[in-house]
C-alpha cells in the first residue's frame, strides 16, 4: 500500500510509531540481498558515536521528518540506493549513546531499495568497510562491542533467520 506522497511503498501491516514531542528517534534499515544476507557498514574510528563498530543503515530523524521520509533519506544518503519497499516493522530498541545527547528510541523496519547492491556509494568519511551477513557470518557484528550491546548482531540475526531469500520484481 502506498504512502500518501512518498515514492515507496508501505506493506499494510507496518507498524509507523508517532514520536512523542521532544522525544530523539532514530531509523534504521535492514537491506537484505538475494541471498538473504543482511547489509552493514563499520563506522569510522573517529565517529563520535560507537566508533569503529558495525552498524546498519539508518540515523538521526529531523524535526520536519516523518519517520520513513528520514528511512528514505538516510538509505540515500548512506548508500545512494532508493526506498522502494517497507515490508516489515521490527521494533523499537531504546538506547543511550555514549555522547550525552541522551536516550534516543530507533524505529528499525525491513525493506527493499532499489539500486545495484553490489556497489553501494557509501560515506567514506563515516564508514570504513562494508559487508553482507546472514546466519553464518555474524560475529563480525560484535567486534568492539561489550556483552548486552549486541543490538545490530541480534536485530541482523533475527532478520536473516525469518527471512530468507527476499522477492525481487
Amino acid at each position: 500500500m502506498p504512502v500518501h506522497n512518498q515514492p515507496f511503498s508501505v506493506d499494510h501491516d507496518v507498524e509507523l510509531p508517532l514520536p512523542a514531542p521532544g522525544e530523539l528517534w532514530t531509523v534504521g534499515a535492514i537491506i537484505l540481498n538475494d541471498d538473504g544476507e543482511a547489509f552493514a557498514q563499520k563506522r569510522g574510528p573517529h565517529r563520535r558515536l560507537f566508533p569503529d563498530t558495525w552498524d546498519i543503515v539508518g540515523g538521526h530523524v529531523e524535526p520536519e521528518e516523518t519517520l520513513l521520509k528520514a528511512l528514505a533519506r538516510e538509505i540515500e544518503e548512506e548508500t545512494g540506493w532508493r526506498l522502494r519497499r517497507v515490508r516489515q516493522f521490527l521494533g523499537i530498541a531504546t538506547w543511550d549513546g555514549d555522547d550525552g545527547a541522551g536516550v534516543r528510541h530507533e524505529a528499525d523496519y525491513l525493506v527493499e531499495v532499489e539500486g545495484d547492491l553490489d556497489h553501494p556509494v557509501l560515506e567514506w568519511s563515516k564508514h570504513s568497510a562494508y559487508g553482507w551477513f546472514g546466519p553464518d557470518n555474524l560475529d563480525p557484528l560484535k567486534e568492539n562491542r561489550e556483552p548486552g550491546q549486541f543490538l545490530i548482531h541480534d536485530l541482523i540475526a533475527r532478520a536473516t533467520a525469518v527471512q530468507g531469500r527476499p522477492r525481487r520484481p
